[in-house]
């Protein structure tokens, strides 16, 4: 045997047809996510999921930067043992994101078959009927139709990583269905604000922001996609102004998440109405005196 060269030798057991193998799994281990009591606002829970209303502001899933103070810090806090071990360790388990700065409705699965289920209906991103995804955003002056579709491949930035952007070759399908609302304020010839709701074909990151942004009418409040919109603020109220000043963040919230339940089948639909940000802002747009 040449110097360095390990020994190598074949197991001393043979498995043939009809022999019965025993398999062990690991109790499940404590999550690398630490539980931390963060209030939650839940809308629906079982023994197989849980739906939340998820607050701007909170992080969804720890990374870089935010390894505390996440949804599922929260939810390993309030869920406790009724977390299956997937893999050996308990967590939930996330299924689909909004961004930090976007309120709304939010599905965790708690239990590995809800996670497989789940995960199948958002993979085919509602194009079988099961899932349905909705959003409400104010964005900036009037689309040329009170609905249309959105049909651009997204991908993300060349100059900067961490934004996306719409792209003639290659990237990702995206695909996002947009209907007016109002337009606000009520009643004028010319209004500086659209309340559109958006329906999602595909789940791309920053798809609805990004989305409306290619067509001419980016979300209030979004700094990354919106910021050639900054001047637009004066066409609102002081007091509109002031409250878009407040809100700090882009104007999105997932307002309506259905789904088949993966164990039971049946089907479950939720609405969430505005926090009070953007109910505040949509009317001092409304009434823009």
């Amino acid at each position: 045997m040449a110097i360095g060269q390990q020994e190598t030798r074949e197991p001393n057991y043979r498995l043939t047809p009809g022999d019965e193998v025993n398999v062990v799994l690991p109790a499940p281990e404590d999550p690398v996510p630490k539980p931390e009591d963060i209030p939650l606002d839940v809308v629906f829970e079982d023994d197989h999921l849980i739906v939340i209303d998820k607050p701007a502001g909170l992080v969804v899933h720890p990374a870089a930067g935010h390894w505390t103070g996440t949804l599922v810090n929260a939810l390993i806090h309030h869920c406790g043992a009724s977390l299956s071990g997937i893999g050996g360790v308990r967590r939930p388990g996330i299924v689909h994101r909004i961004d930090k700065d976007t309120s709304g409705l939010l599905v965790v699965a708690k239990t590995d078959p809800a996670h497989a289920g789940l995960s199948q209906q958002f993979a085919a991103h509602g194009r079988d009927g099961r899932l349905e995804r909705a959003y409400l955003a104010l964005v900036w002056g009037v689309p040329d139709r009170r609905a249309g579709t959105i049909d651009r491949a997204l991908a993300r930035a060349n100059a900067n990583r961490q934004k996306m952007s719409v792209v003639r070759e290659g990237g990702k399908d995206a695909i996002t269905h947009f209907t007016v609302e109002d337009t606000l304020p009520a009643g004028s010839a010319d209004p500086a604000v659209s309340l559109v709701k958006c329906r999602l074909e595909t789940g791309r990151t920053h798809q609805i922001r990004v989305h409306m942004a290619h067509i001419g009418h980016p979300l209030l409040g979004d700094s990354t996609y919106g910021s050639g919109f900054a001047a637009s603020r004066s066409r609102l109220s002081q007091q509109a102004a002031s409250a878009l000043d407040r809100l700090n963040r882009q104007a999105l919230h997932a307002a309506v998440l259905g789904f088949e339940h993966p164990v039971t089948g049946d089907h479950q639909n939720f609405e969430s109405p505005l926090p009070q940000d953007l109910e505040t802002l949509v009317e001092l747009c409304r009434n823009n005196n």
